[in-house]
């Protein structure tokens, strides 16, 4: 049997503030009804049933079932267990179930109900909890519906069960044993192209409450790499009420997450009442762990890019080194070369002017005297005569006599 979405939905809104009247789709859209809790006289402006009654008690209360059609309607009234969808909605056991907790322990005084055009029936029913029911929340609620059918996307029919409903919000006293688990945990790295900014840390993980009250929870995720490097924590959104043995997924997201090679990511949930209970004392704080690896892959490219530039330069500096220290080399040998030529040219002058200054300066062992002219005639030599144009005053000769 098929469960029409928007009257699912309309039943969880009841829980929170009477809902509008539900129309059924097709053919038969004028057709409308609501459900509500009442007193014999009519509807109180209660949201849900709300009660909190000792093992063995019974209660006896109204629901008001109102036609806002323009004609009679028959409808199909019933209680049924209530559960928690795995996206966090309320929703309750489809009509052919048979409930087994609070659903079980209502009794209608009618099953099935004909409402004349926009009127209203308020009908009693009983509630007995049994003597061996567990301490904490039960919920459930009570349904009218109306089993119509329906072609599908195919052509074929379709039975299709159209149902609006209240919740049953029942506590049976004794000892709370408030808790939400963390299970599950699945974490998920995306990096980023840009190699200056951190990726994307995903981490989806189901929340079970294994406790026997009704509860909400806020996530927290947290992460960190090797030794705690760069470590962060992100808060979300606070998670719908999740009733006692029922679970729903979530995810976290934490943006700008370093690829730190090697990451470990906890979820907790910090348990929190629904709407005015108090919790005393409060509950513990679950928490689960799992690691991923993240790999920098853009950041690796642009640190071998980063070593490649600066094995260049130091590559191109060594070779402009090498290049300035063969030039120095090179000139230094020139100019010894260079040198050598002006000390070669510089002696082979100095060797062709030697003979013209031969016996022009003073004689070994002289006084400085300019020596004899041996090419003059010698006045102490016999035989030759002394020419009077040279005057020879004060000269002594020197030499061996």
């Amino acid at each position: 049997m098929r469960l029409l979405a928007a009257i699912a939905t309309g039943i969880a809104l009841l829980g929170a503030a009477p809902a509008p009247p539900t129309p059924t789709p097709g053919a038969s859209s004028a057709v409308t009804w609501g459900v509500a809790p009442s007193t014999a006289k009519g509807p109180n402006g209660r949201p849900a049933f709300t009660y909190k009654l000792d093992p063995g008690a019974t209660l006896t209360d109204y629901v008001a079932v109102t036609n806002h059609s323009a004609r009679p309607l028959t409808l199909n009234l019933y209680a049924s267990d209530a559960f928690t969808t795995a996206q966090g909605g309320f929703d309750l056991l489809a009509g052919g179930r048979q409930p087994t907790d609070v659903g079980s322990w209502v009794r209608l005084s009618q099953r099935s109900v004909t409402i004349p055009s926009t009127s209203r029936l308020n009908v009693p029913f009983t509630l007995t909890v049994p003597r061996n029911a567990t301490p904490g929340d039960h919920a459930g609620g009570i349904v009218a519906s109306l089993a119509a059918t329906s072609a599908d996307a195919q052509g074929n029919q379709v039975a299709v069960d159209h149902r609006v409903g209240a919740r049953i919000y029942l506590r049976v006293t004794g000892e709370l044993q408030p808790a939400l688990t963390v299970e599950n945990l699945r974490v998920r790295h995306s990096g980023s192209l840009n190699p200056l900014a951190g990726g994307t840390l995903t981490a989806t993980f189901t929340v079970r409450n294994t406790g026997n009250v009704r509860l909400t929870g806020r996530p927290t995720l947290n992460a960190a790499g090797p030794f705690g490097l760069g470590r962060r924590s992100v808060d979300a959104a606070a998670l719908p009420e999740i009733l006692p043995g029922g679970e729903l997924t979530t995810t976290v997201r934490m943006t700008d997450v370093p690829p730190l090679f090697r990451l470990t990511a906890s979820a907790a949930v910090t348990p929190a009442a629904v709407g005015d209970q108090v919790l005393d004392p409060p509950p513990a704080v679950d928490t689960a762990q799992a690691s991923i690896w993240a790999v920098p892959g853009p950041q690796l490219a642009l640190l071998a890019v980063h070593a490649l530039a600066v094995w260049v330069l130091i590559a191109v500096r060594r070779r402009r080194a090498r290049q300035f220290a063969r030039a120095v080399a090179t000139a230094r040998e020139e100019g010894r070369n260079e040198a050598s030529r002006e000390t070669e040219r510089s002696s082979d002058g100095q060797d062709a002017a030697i003979p013209a200054v031969v016996g022009a300066g003073p004689r070994a062992g002289g006084d400085g005297d300019p020596a004899p002219d041996r090419s003059a005639p010698d006045a102490d030599r016999p035989g030759q005569s002394r020419d009077n144009s040279r005057p020879d005053i004060g000269h002594t000769r020197k030499g061996k006599q």
